[in-house]
This record gives C-alpha cells, sequence and structure tokens, in this order.
C-alpha cells in the first residue's frame, strides 16, 4: 500500500527507501537472485543500477559529512518522484551542488538557484534547489553546535544502527517513532524536505537501520560493517 504525505507543497509517497515502483509481481516474492546466485532484497529488481546500489551502498553505515549531507539532500529532492531518476542525475547533483561541501553550498545565492533552475542534470524545483541551500547553512550550525553532523544524527539511534530482522517487505514500515523524533528535530533546526517518511528512508540509506531482508546477502555483510570510521568534515 502507498500512502502519500505534504511536505512543502509537494506529496511523497510512504514506501521503503528507495521509493520505487511495484512493476510486477516479482516486487512480492521474499527474496530474488541473479545470475550471481545471491539472495537480495527484491526492491532492487528490474535495474542493474538498482543492483549496484543495494549491493555496494544502502544500509551500510554512513558517518562522513558530505556523504551524509548528500542522502539529505538526495532524499529530499525524491519527494514525489522515483529513486531511479536520482540516481541517474546523482553525479550531476555532485557537480551542481559542489561536491556537497557544506560552506560552499551555504553560500549560494539567487544567482545559483536561477543556474541551477536551468540545470537539466537535476531536478529542477526550486522548492527543492532551495531547500538543499537551506539544509546545508542548517548543517553547519549543526556541526558547531555538536562537533560534526555525524554525531548529531546517530544519536536517534544511540549512536549504533538498529539491526531489524524482517523476513519480507510487507514488514519494512514508512517511518518509525525515531524518524518522527528525527524530523521534528530537524525542522526545528530549520532543515526542509525532512518529513518522517524522508527521514526513515535516509536512515535506511546511511544504515542507521539495517533493513536487508534476514535472507538477502547483504544483511549479514551490514551488521558486521558497523565499525565507525574517521570523518570528513569539509
Amino acid at each position: 500500500m502507498v500512502l502519500f504525505e505534504a511536505i512543502d507543497g509537494l506529496s511523497y509517497c510512504h514506501a521503503i527507501q528507495p521509493c520505487l515502483p511495484r512493476p510486477d509481481s516479482r516486487y512480492h516474492r521474499r527474496m530474488t537472485k541473479t545470475d550471481t546466485a545471491k539472495p537480495r532484497c527484491p526492491w532492487c529488481l528490474g535495474s542493474a543500477a538498482y543492483i549496484r546500489y543495494h549491493d555496494r551502498e544502502w544500509g551500510h553505515p554512513v558517518h562522513d559529512e558530505r556523504a551524509l549531507l548528500e542522502f539529505l539532500i538526495l532524499e529530499g529532492a525524491q519527494a514525489g518522484l522515483s529513486w531511479s531518476t536520482i540516481l541517474a542525475k546523482r553525479g550531476n547533483y555532485r557537480r551542481a551542488f559542489s561536491g556537497y561541501v557544506p560552506a560552499k553550498l551555504a553560500r549560494f545565492g539567487a544567482r545559483d538557484v536561477k543556474r541551477l533552475l536551468a540545470d537539466a542534470g537535476i531536478v529542477r524545483n526550486r522548492l527543492k534547489i532551495e531547500s538543499a541551500i537551506a539544509n546545508a547553512r542548517a548543517f553547519l550550525a549543526v556541526q558547531k553546535e555538536f562537533g560534526s553532523f555525524d554525531d548529531y544524527i546517530w544519536r536517534f539511534v544511540g549512536g549504533e544502527p538498529v539491526t531489524n530482522r524482517r523476513r519480507a517487505m510487507k514488514q519494512v514500515p514508512g517511518r518509525t517513532p525515531q524518524s518522527e523524533a528525527m524530523s521534528r528535530d530537524l525542522k526545528a533546526r530549520g532543515f526542509r524536505f525532512v518529513g518522517p517518511t524522508i527521514c526513515y528512508a535516509f536512515m535506511q540509506a546511511v544504515g542507521m537501520v539495517n533493513d536487508h531482508l534476514v535472507g538477502c546477502f547483504r544483511h549479514a555483510e551490514v551488521s558486521g560493517a558497523a565499525v565507525k570510521p574517521s570523518r570528513r568534515c569539509t
């Protein structure tokens, strides 16, 4: 079932991140195997890009500051769209948003907004573009207060990934009490496009929660990847 939530005047579908279409019955299988014979979460079916993202990134704990800002912005950019659209534009976003260096992005002004609205390589939505800039500014304020955005955001799961043991996609929620608490706090700090569903998608993407199904080969790999590395802060 897909529900919709109004966020900054747009609608966002409630589904696990990435917010994927469900084109046929394959999505509803508990697990799937590709030509490598590895069992995977069924949402990554139908696209080599999805499989690469699933196998290499989704759910792996992230502590790098710029990577955290990237996912926060991309999750907001996805609102009302498919994750495949965002994946296809990901490189363009990095170029357009100064490699997600928060201090650089936070300095963007009206000229930059106008330039970005003409950039076909990204989602040309004024609210989303302006929210990315506002979020970079709020991101810097959080870094100043807490030492790093990483230290701040991971507090919502007690500093350690939550390892879930779900066996079917229907068991994966669209939001949780933790994502609701995160959303409230982020909004109070001036962040935009951070509703509880977007926040849960962010939590899944950066490994704050491990929502790979237990039969997926990545579930065990991600569970063993919780050691916190040194972070890049700028």
